[in-house]
Parts: C-alpha cells; structure tokens; sequence
C-alpha cells in the first residue's frame, strides 16, 4: 500500500503582527483594535479604506516607527527586539506618502541610507543606482540634479530609488502616489513590481492606497480598514 505524501509545512512569514494595538495616548481612543496580519514571501497586499481607519497606523507600527500598546512584530517567526531591530530596519522599509529629502544633489539623497548605523558594512553603489536610474527613464546626469529642484513626482521617485537600492525583502508603501500626477504614479507602480519580481528573492509588500483600480493592479491580496479594524481575503 502506497504510503502517503507527508503535508508540506506551512510557509513561516517574513513579518507578521500578533494582537498589534495602538490607543491614542491623549484621548485614549483606539487607533488600531488588536490585529493579526502576515506577510509572506511573494505577497502583494493592497490595503484599502477611509480617511483616519487605521491604514498608516497599521503601517507606522509594522514599520516600528511608533510603539504599540499591544501586541508585537515578528520577524521570521521570531519577535524584534532590541537586539534584533537593527537587523529588521535593514530588511524592512517605509515609503511615506511624501517624501522627505535633504538638502544637496540626488546623489546626495541615494547616499544618505549608507550612513545609517543600521546599514553599517554596506556601501553606496553606483552602478546599482545607475540601473534603477535608468529603469525610471531618468539620464545619469540626473544624480547631480539638486534635490530643492525636482517636482513632487520626481521626488517621490528619489526617495523610492533611495528605498530600491537597499534590496530590502519588505515594502511597506503608505499611499505613495497620492500626490503625484498619473505618469509619475505609474511609473512608482512599475518599479515596485520591478523590485519586486527579481529573481531569486522572495519578497513582499503591502500597498495602501484610496485607489480602488490601483489596489487592484498592485494587490493580489485586498484588505480593507475601517475604525480601526482591518479585514478583507485570507491568504490563499
């Protein structure tokens, strides 16, 4: 008698969020109700809903820019602590609905990641930042271009080019086109899945937008916030 195929084990998640909560500290009204939420290797999560649900606050605490007021941030299956955290900014990344650049050249702006103790042993590429240049349909002489110069939408390229060079495994991506004109929009679109689709990494990302049809060119997975609380397709 033919033995049965033993079950593959479940996939672990590259970062996942147990009962994560957060509860405004001046009003004591809650922001985000205890959440669970995953993201696995090969995601693509579109995350949808009114203006003040919850979606940049879900994001800011996965990224740990804020603290949570419950709950924890996995990484690999294991919590980010404060041994780990450097470990997990290096591999996690947030794009802000706009972006902040500093003073001085674009090239300026790529470099500035390497400075961070968090990137401490890795150095600024050139040849990487060319290709991503070259990807967003920008000339090489766009790296002397002054930062106070570039339209929003360039701008937002930059600080996007500044995240790509990084390779991180996880994107997080608050409203990052919201400002910007439909070229510029589309062009931030076809990089993150640029990003995205390279060969032999198995990343993830989660998209919140206010866009319905950008949702779903750039979600595979739709969830949706409201008051605070997130639903919407459980992972296939």
């Amino acid at each position: 008698m033919p033995l049965s195929p033993c079950p593959s084990a479940p996939p672990t998640a590259l970062l996942d969020a147990r009962h994560l909560g957060r509860i405004d500290p001046t009003s004591q009204a809650p922001l985000l109700v205890p959440t669970d939420f995953a993201l696995y290797p090969g995601d693509r999560v579109a995350i949808t809903g009114p203006s003040g649900s919850g979606k940049s606050v879900l994001l800011r605490l996965l990224a740990l820019l804020d603290a949570p007021s419950s709950g924890e941030v996995r990484w690999h299956g294991q919590p980010v602590t404060t041994q780990s955290v450097r470990q997990y900014r290096a591999s996690v990344c947030y794009l802000a609905q706009r972006a902040a650049l500093v003073e001085g050249s674009v090239r300026d702006n790529l470099q500035l990641p390497f400075r961070l103790k968090v990137r401490h042993g890795r150095h600024f590429d050139l040849d990487t930042a060319q290709r991503w240049l070259e990807r967003a349909g920008k000339p090489p002489g766009f790296l002397d271009k002054s930062a106070d110069e570039l339209s929003g939408g360039e701008a937002q390229i930059v600080a996007l080019l500044r995240t790509l060079q990084l390779a991180p495994d996880v994107i997080l991506l608050d409203e990052p086109t919201s400002a910007l004109d439909p070229n510029s929009a589309a062009r931030v679109e076809q990089l993150v899945l640029d990003w995205f689709a390279e060969p032999g990494h198995g990343r993830a990302f989660a998209w919140v937008s206010h866009d319905p049809a950008q949702a779903r060119r750039m979600g595979a997975r739709h969830l949706r916030m409201h008051q605070g609380c997130l639903d919407g397709e459980p992972r296939p």
